[in-house]
């Protein structure tokens, strides 16, 4: 429980001192928005590995030479609410991730979130999930890569289960032409959702794939993409399993 409690008393310290930071970042934008965006970027990557740090966690990382110095839509398996801090605070470029809607209600947080390029995608309305996609093509064609957990939500099943993936991801690779990185993590369930409150230390594995151009796959295959990097997922999953 004293992880716990200290990951709260930092969550909470951060935001509350975050709101002076966030009009400072507001202040630097005007005058310099790449700057201030990077800015941000560092701050929020910093927050997340002390996080991570408290939680006691060690992270194995494998192929991430595999990341392009570009754009991409990066996708990954999700198990657990850590899933982003493990992912984010390696990101060397701008990222937005594409979140649940009810992430909105969180004053602070979500300005954080805003100012990172996140997007906030309402399950249960596709006009607006739409929007969503679009706002993410856009994103990725003027420079900040995106990332999407494409089974929709978590996923609390067997370890090396994945939920469907929904096909709609794609599309912000299809229409951006970006380069598609996969990323497998194991494990991450067993840092909280398992013992529920308590966090336990724990040894993840994070593994990058090779990027994949949808435009140079077969025909076939563009039209099953969502299954195609289900199957790169599991097999990977399946493979570090034995490392954890």
């Amino acid at each position: 429980m004293l992880r716990f409690i200290g990951l709260v008393l930092f969550l909470f310290s951060f935001l509350l001192f975050g709101i002076p930071a966030l009009g400072v970042e507001w202040i630097v934008g005007k005058f310099d928005k790449e700057r201030a965006d990077y800015h941000s970027l560092r701050i929020v990557q910093w927050a997340f590995k002390v996080i991570l740090s408290i939680t006691g966690v060690e992270v194995t990382v494998i192929g991430e030479e595999n990341v392009p110095d570009e754009p991409v839509l990066f996708i990954a398996n999700h198990r657990s609410y850590f899933d982003i801090l493990l992912t984010y605070s390696r990101c060397r470029r701008l990222t937005g991730y594409v979140a649940k809607k009810e992430m909105l209600r969180y004053p602070v947080l979500r300005t954080w979130m805003k100012r990172l390029y996140c997007l906030f995608l309402n399950r249960d309305d596709m006009k607006e999930g739409l929007k969503t996609i679009l706002q993410a093509i856009d994103y990725v064609k003027n420079g900040v890569s995106i990332c999407i957990f494409p089974e929709g939500t978590r996923n609390d099943g067997e370890e090396l289960s994945l939920l469907p993936f929904h096909t709609g991801s794609f599309k912000i690779a299809e229409k951006s032409g970006c380069a598609v990185v996969p990323i497998s993590m194991n494990n991450t369930a067993s840092m909280f959702e398992n013992q529920f409150p308590r966090i336990k230390k724990t040894h993840i594995i994070l593994e990058y794939g090779k990027p994949v151009y949808p435009k140079e796959l077969d025909k076939e295959t563009r039209k099953r993409l969502a299954p195609y990097f289900q199957n790169i997922i599991q097999e990977t999953i399946n493979k570090n399993q034995k490392l954890v």
